[in-house]
């Protein structure tokens, strides 16, 4: 039996109006391109991934998480531009490249931070098994809408979906729907032929209501942000994911506490199992880094104890490893930065693996990717050690008499 073609679009312009390089904001460490390839990609029915986009860095991005770019065209990119126009446009351009036709196309919006690989799957598979002509995701909706209307120039209301003078209880009602605008699934031929992402027979693919938002203005982005470390799935880096990890000091290798003596001279409290981590990332050949801000030579005397090279008394801790990533060659995309406050965040927004300690800021949080059960100073650096090289991490207990 063939496999069908499922093609999977995501229409992702460079311009935002609302929110300046909306598709590149990260949202748990993920840019929302990257959090819709990844999505399209975790859905067995799915075939073939595409974004289709005018802006060189959302198609670096896109291909960076595994899926292909298409150059968007001009006139495709305006505002008034239609999503089916760049959908049609980035299947000309997939069977002109791969010398075969799209079964079935999906429609897929980065700006939906929480659809599901099985959202996009079931959708895509009420087309290849022949139940619907068009499907697409929608959430149970039990609100009463209403028009505003004007009458005899004293305006006023009126129910859309309900009598106002008749408000039947909830489990009365008949059962209503809201488009989440998040995935659409068309027969390519039906498609092509209609011009729109509804025809034939359609049937709604049913979601849950509390992961539907879409990013319209900042602070739809704020909401998602806070949201995502309660609705996305929690996951961990593996040694294949990272090719180097670079931790900050203060709050991340301490528990934020300074101790100063009569003198002024400051001490910190560092912890051993942190330090045998570390070592055993060393001799797994991981290349390491401490990034501080502080210029301090408690954080130059850790580093050396640890054997790893420092950069401490930086300004701008972005810049710094960007500048580090360069020259050991390294792909930042392929770096853990495990931080914990809020100076940490430009850090965190160029790496592909931002880790926040289980301590840290809460908006720290909310950018990480992933985040260490174990508080800044308690252990943390060796619970991603243990991420990185496994349960079985063979280290000997430190010593506690």
């Amino acid at each position: 039996m063939t496999v069908p073609t499922v093609l999977a679009v995501i229409p992702a312009r460079g311009g935002s109006k609302g929110v300046p390089g909306k598709n590149l904001s990260p949202v748990a460490g993920i840019p929302l391109v990257a959090r819709a390839v990844r999505a399209c990609l975790g859905a067995p029915a799915v075939t073939d991934v595409v974004v289709s986009t005018d802006d060189p860095a959302i198609a670096d991005a896109a291909r960076a998480f595994g899926a292909e770019a298409v150059r968007r065209p001009a006139e495709l990119s305006g505002d008034t531009a239609s999503s089916e126009s760049a959908v049609l446009h980035a299947m000309d351009a997939f069977e002109a490249t791969h010398g075969r036709a799209a079964d079935v196309v999906l429609l897929v919006q980065c700006t939906s931070p929480f659809i599901t690989a099985d959202e996009v799957d079931e959708t895509a598979r009420r087309i290849t098994e022949g139940t619907a002509d068009t499907a697409f995701t929608a959430a149970p909706s039990h609100g009463f809408l209403w028009r505003e209307t004007s009458g005899n120039g004293t305006g006023g209301a009126t129910g859309v979906n309900h009598d106002k003078a008749h408000r039947p209880r909830r489990q009365d009602r008949e059962p209503e729907y809201l488009e989440t605008g998040a995935v659409y699934a068309m027969a390519a031929d039906g498609f092509r032929t209609h011009r729109h992402r509804f025809f034939g027979r359609t049937e709604l693919v049913v979601t849950d209501p509390a992961r539907v938002l879409e990013i319209d203005d900042p602070h739809d982005l704020a909401r998602a942000r806070a949201l995502a470390p309660l609705l996305d799935t929690p996951v961990t880096p593996t040694a294949g994911d990272i090719d180097a990890v670079v931790l900050d000091f203060d709050g991340t290798q301490t528990d934020d506490r300074v101790h100063i003596d009569a003198d002024g001279r400051e001490f910190v409290s560092v912890h051993r199992g942190d330090g045998l981590g570390i070592a055993a990332l060393r001799r797994a050949g991981v290349p390491l880094l401490i990034l501080s801000s502080e210029q301090n030579p408690v954080v130059a005397a850790r580093a050396r104890k640890l054997r790893i090279p420092v950069l401490h008394g930086v300004d701008r801790k972005d810049l710094a490893l960007k500048q580090w990533c360069d020259e050991q060659g390294v792909d930042p995309q392929r770096v853990l930065y495990a931080g914990n406050d809020v100076n940490d965040l430009p850090c965190f927004h160029l790496v592909g693996w931002p880790v926040a300690v289980g301590s840290a800021h809460d908006s720290v949080r909310a950018a990480a990717r992933a985040v260490t059960d174990t508080p800044g100073g308690s252990g943390a650096i060796r619970e991603i050690a243990a991420w990185l090289l496994g349960p079985e991490l063979t280290i000997p207990e430190p010593r506690t008499s």
